[in-house]
């Protein structure tokens, strides 16, 4: 594994059409959160069951006109919550707004993101490497949005086995991919105790996609 730490502010380039933006989203951080608060009031956040029946250690919730959802069955998008048989509340606009600023930033033109999973992750949760592979438009990029404590970021390549970087997200920072990179994997490692200003012993991250045809 590499390590990467950039520390100028400026996009970096993760290549095959990966970009990071650091800090992207820290001027509007503060009210991010207190609306991932409003939105869990409705639509809890919960620990989803893998199709092996193991339970995620990342907590996770969604907004927008559908959500992800994990059991048994295996994984998929559904346009209401399971645990409630509501519709899952609306994607906040400011959500929106960021998700396409972020992608006109990186190249990504024309990006409409109808869904936001949202992951809470406290320590010693973690996201094993996978691919997000559950929406239908792969030509679609995917926007990733972090906040609160710091985690550390691991980018493979196309297949499980790839080499894999160690990248360090923090509080704002955004990380949108597609093209090649598509269907890279990724994770999070174990994330590291702290207790972050506003944001309390969690990471939060907002992850936006296109799931209807455009």
């Amino acid at each position: 594994m590499t390590f990467d730490l950039f520390e100028d502010g400026r996009p970096e380039s993760m290549g095959d059409g990966a970009v990071l933006l650091r800090a992207f989203a820290q001027a509007q951080a503060t009210d991010l959160v207190e609306a991932i608060d409003v939105l869990a009031e409705v639509a809890p956040f919960r620990h989803l069951m893998t199709p092996g029946g193991k339970a995620m250690s990342a907590a996770m919730t969604n907004c927008g006109a559908q959500g992800w959802v994990s059991d048994r069955r295996g994984y998929r998008y559904e346009a209401s919550d399971p645990a409630t048989g509501k519709f899952w509340p609306a994607m906040p606009p400011t959500f929106h707004a960021l998700a396409v600023r972020a992608a006109q930033a990186t190249g990504y033109n024309g990006f409409d993101p109808d869904v936001c999973l949202i992951n809470r992750y406290e320590p010693g949760a973690k996201m094993s490497l996978h691919q997000d592979r559950d929406e239908p438009d792969q030509s679609q990029p995917i926007v990733s949005v972090s906040l609160g404590l710091e985690a550390v970021f691991l980018w493979g390549g196309t297949e499980r086995s790839s080499n894999v970087r160690k990248i360090i997200l923090r509080h704002g920072d955004v990380f949108v991919f597609g093209g090649r990179s598509r269907l890279y994997f990724h994770g999070i490692a174990p994330l590291k105790a702290g207790d972050f200003p506003g944001v309390g012993q969690r990471r939060l991250n907002l992850t936006f996609r296109r799931v209807a045809p455009i």
